[in-house]
């Protein structure tokens, strides 16, 4: 991969590659645009098989942020970081406070938090090295809960358009990943009412989503099978692509996965193929709003936090009225409602102020 040419592409601002020969860290940085504010953007821990693909994925997700951010009405820029290791067995102190040290060389252009196998203690850790952390113990916690929340009021809304009911009792759900965020999402929808199919690669997860919501489990690829009303992506992204859209029997698609359409085309499959598709940067926008909140004044407020999550349900349905005012699919609409903020800001014009000497 061409690094310069990929950021042309994305419209990254910054990538930083971090290796730490003591704690054996590698890492990699990416700011893709600071347009509204601040880089803010999870860190991910994978076992990524190659460094092609997690810079490919570190780009992609980045590029995510922005429009969640921008979409979601946060004063801050687009940013994230991937960590290549297996989160079960390679994490370390001094791997972690490592990190933060790169992160702290960046003065600010991207704060972290959690992610897919990072945990609130993982960035107590990085907090020793750096101030720009969010998502910790003392402050706003695991953001997961509140993806998990964002998500569950997300697949509510696609229900009320795709379905004309946001009633989720006896809806069958398939759920493919069941994380610290998947897991949640189970949960709310085992309280409502739905009948669950789950998928993952860990077994302890799968008897652990049977234990508590009575789910039927199937093996990881043939979740893309099931008979359903709705099919909920919570692990990885890519997964709606030529070869998994042709297998869907669902009316909707709606998870926290983020970057889940392999290309921008796979947006027009789905609709080609009657299936509503839930924008993975709004859908799954609680967990980064919860963080940010810990940037407002007087601090993190967990009920202004939720009550701004809660307007997911309101911001997809408005997504889903630009699809038929502009004759798009959904994945566009949200777009173009992350762009015209974006492009509003950057439209203000500068005004020059004496810095004090």
């Amino acid at each position: 991969m061409e690094v310069f040419a990929s950021m042309k592409e994305y419209g990254h601002e910054q990538v930083v590659f971090c290796y730490d020969k003591t704690s054996g860290l590698r890492a990699i940085i990416a700011v893709h645009d600071t347009t509204l504010g601040p880089a803010l953007g999870g860190t991910r821990m994978w076992p990524y098989a190659t460094e092609e693909e997690a810079l490919t994925d570190v780009l992609r997700l980045s590029q995510g942020m922005t429009l969640k951010n921008a979409a979601m009405g946060l004063n801050f820029g687009g940013g994230k970081a991937v960590i290549l290791g297996d989160a079960r067995q390679d994490k370390s102190e001094v791997l972690f406070r490592a990190f933060g040290r790169f992160v702290q060389s960046l003065g600010g252009r991207y704060i972290t938090a959690e992610d897919v196998g990072i945990s609130a203690a993982d960035m107590a850790l990085v907090r020793n090295e750096t101030p720009y952390v969010g998502g910790l113990f003392e402050t706003s916690g695991n953001p997961s809960p509140a993806t998990a929340f964002g998500v569950y009021r997300g697949i509510k809304a696609s229900a009320q358009r795709a379905l004309g009911s946001e009633n989720l009792k006896d809806l069958v759900v398939a759920m493919q990943g069941l994380g610290s965020v998947g897991m949640q999402v189970a949960n709310h929808l085992h309280e409502e009412g739905a009948h669950l199919v789950v998928s993952d690669i860990y077994p302890d997860c799968i008897d652990e989503a049977k234990t508590k919501f009575g789910a039927k489990a199937v093996e990881p690829d043939a979740i893309y099978d099931v008979d359903c009303d709705i099919f909920s992506p919570n692990a990885l992204g890519a997964i709606l692509n030529d070869d998994t859209i042709p297998r869907l029997r669902c009316k909707v698609v709606a998870g926290a996965a983020n970057n889940q359409l392999a290309e921008a085309r796979h947006g027009d499959m789905l609709q080609e193929k009657g299936i509503l598709y839930a924008p993975d940067f709004v859908i799954n926008g609680g967990g980064v709003t919860n963080v940010a909140d810990e940037f407002a004044a007087g601090g993190y407020n967990s009920d202004r936090a939720y009550a701004r999550i809660g307007e997911i349900y309101d911001k997809l349905l408005a997504i889903f009225a630009i699809c038929d005012r502009d004759k798009v699919v959904p994945q566009e609409a949200a777009v173009i409602m992350a762009k015209e903020r974006l492009e509003m800001a950057a439209a203000i014009k500068r005004i020059h102020v004496a810095q004090p000497r």
